[in-house]
């Protein structure tokens, strides 16, 4: 057995990272363990057909879906997560996505605790994150508290327009929330530089607020923090009554270890952690850590996702494209009373990107493309399912998902090129074949398959009742005393914005509540 701590970390993205950050403040022995090394400062962080086109960000592992096919998932494993290749668009949910809310497909289903529980630790986490945004645009917005922290980033000549063309339409677009390192007042002192290199690159310049330039870095000097890089955690170890983790059984370098701690936060991901508890089942938990209630990997959700690319015949010069997003078709619209999703620019598409897969694009160029195209992201919230799972078969995962919500994507996407079509930006519409192709498989061919788990959710859902949920309102196991689960898994429904803020939020909340605990 090895040293011994009061607190035992195991992930170091949105939700981990973040915890690390809080808990550092409390003088208490942590230990972090990272699966990854940390993502190397190199020129290939800018390189287009790297980044897209190989594993080197992204882990080679292979998963299986329901009917054995592989699948080839889009996580990064390094010091920061997949927060190190996000595109760093920080959303609120809103209220009433935290209420019991009919869909064309089912139900999304109310959350024990609200928006206003979680209200206060959204301000923290964007003062944290640099959250760049403008209140009063969004229809949709939340009650806020305080004013975002800093000013929103503007938009380039070309986006400014659109977002006039869509006002024009009745639309209210607004500035995307996005967490940057931006100082536009005053360039010369800004460390992000508006580059073409930001949404699903890694930060060369490190001006993106990923979870290890926000949140692991800025506590690595303190005395009390030791973090272990490349430190593969295999399983958790029980007592003889089976309520309490008395180890932590990793591999780093090639040599098993054991670590003990009195607290121990699992923040692998959704997939990722409850892979880990399934993994490490025991004679006292023969389904799982944690599973009285059968419910460790299920009720997964990952958001209806897709992107188009709008081609006008008017040049789109545009560096930093995502600056503008859409929430007109949240709740539905005339005449369709369900909920649609989400709608934002992505980062601009260049020539390089689209070369992968240049017949989706005939009989224009991929240069012709790239030099006059708006690039869109759409996205719709998928219902919680318990037959939509995680699961272990020796070694190998298993994601079980049947895509719900289907008709709503279509619907929102027709919607779009309509209006797109409306403002003069929809002369051709085509799919965005550019994302995450990796050798030679297309990710991307308009709606994003199951490979993308970029938004993993819902894995261990909280709440009061130990028989339909996972963990309890402060994301501790109910059914062990020192386990916690902080990253995505708590999630009781997707909402249709990505989920990366209230995950921060949410373990800046557990962490308060931990401090209180090791007190």
């Amino acid at each position: 057995m090895s040293e011994h701590y009061d607190i035992i970390i195991i992930g170091t993205g949105a939700g981990g990272g973040t915890l690390t950050y809080k808990l550092a403040q409390s003088g208490k022995k942590i230990l972090v363990l990272e699966r990854g090394p940390f993502l190397p400062r190199e020129k290939a962080n800018w390189d287009t057909k790297i980044v897209f086109n190989t594993d080197r960000y992204h882990n080679s592992e292979v998963w299986y879906d329901k009917d054995g096919n592989e699948l080839h998932p889009g996580m990064s494993y390094f010091v920061g997560g997949n927060t190190k290749v996000y595109g760093a668009a920080l959303f609120r949910l809103r209220e009433k996505d935290f209420e019991k809310y009919h869909h064309q497909d089912g139900i999304s289903p109310e959350w024990p605790l609200k928006y206003c529980d979680f209200e206060p630790y959204y301000v923290q986490a964007e003062k944290l994150y640099q959250v760049h945004g403008k209140t009063g645009e969004d229809p949709t917005e939340p009650f806020r508290s305080e004013e975002y922290p800093y000013p929103a980033v503007s938009h380039e000549p070309r986006i400014e327009e659109i977002s006039d063309a869509l006002k024009s339409q009745g639309l209210h677009p607004y500035h995307t929330p996005v967490g940057i390192r931006l100082n536009e007042a005053q360039r010369y002192l800004s460390t992000c530089i508006r580059c073409n290199t930001c949404d699903g690159f890694p930060c060369l310049v490190q001006a993106k607020s990923d979870a290890e330039v926000s949140t692991v870095r800025p506590v690595l000097g303190q005395n009390n923090v030791t973090l272990i890089t490349e430190a593969k955690v295999l399983k958790l170890l029980t007592s003889p009554s089976g309520r309490e983790i008395t180890g932590v059984e990793v591999e780093v370098q090639g040599h098993k270890q054991i670590f003990s701690g009195d607290i121990v936060a699992v923040a692998c991901g959704a997939i990722n952690s409850s892979v880990l508890l399934l993994k490490s089942a025991n004679e006292k938990h023969p389904y799982g850590l944690a599973n009285s209630s059968g419910l460790v990997g299920r009720n997964f959700m990952k958001h209806v996702l897709g992107s188009i690319i709008g081609v006008a015949k008017k040049p789109n010069p545009t560096a930093f494209q995502k600056t503008l997003s859409i929430n007109d078709f949240y709740w539905g619209e005339e005449n369709y009373n369900y909920p649609m999703g989400q709608i934002q620019t992505l980062g601009k598409v260049s020539k390089e990107a689209l070369e992968g897969n240049p017949e989706a694009y005939a009989p224009l160029t991929p240069e012709e493309v790239a030099t006059h195209s708006i690039d869109w992201w759409i996205t719709v919230e998928d219902l919680p399912d318990a037959n939509n799972r995680v699961r272990v078969n020796g070694d190998k995962i298993i994601i079980e998902y049947t895509e719900n919500n289907s008709e709503v994507y279509n619907r929102l996407e027709q919607r779009w090129i309509e209006t797109l079509k409306s403002i003069e930006c929809g002369q051709q519409i085509m799919p965005n074949c550019s994302y995450f192709v990796k050798g030679g498989k297309s990710y991307f061919t308009g709606k994003l398959p199951l490979d993308g788990v970029g938004h993993q959710v819902g894995t261990c859902r909280f709440g009061e009742n130990p028989k339909t949920s996972v963990l309890d309102l402060n994301c501790r196991t109910h059914d062990i005393d020192n386990l916690y689960v902080v990253d995505g898994s708590f999630f009781l429904s997707s909402g249709a914005v990505n989920p990366t803020l209230t995950i921060i939020a949410n373990a800046l909340r557990v962490g308060e509540h931990l401090i209180e605990r090791i007190k």
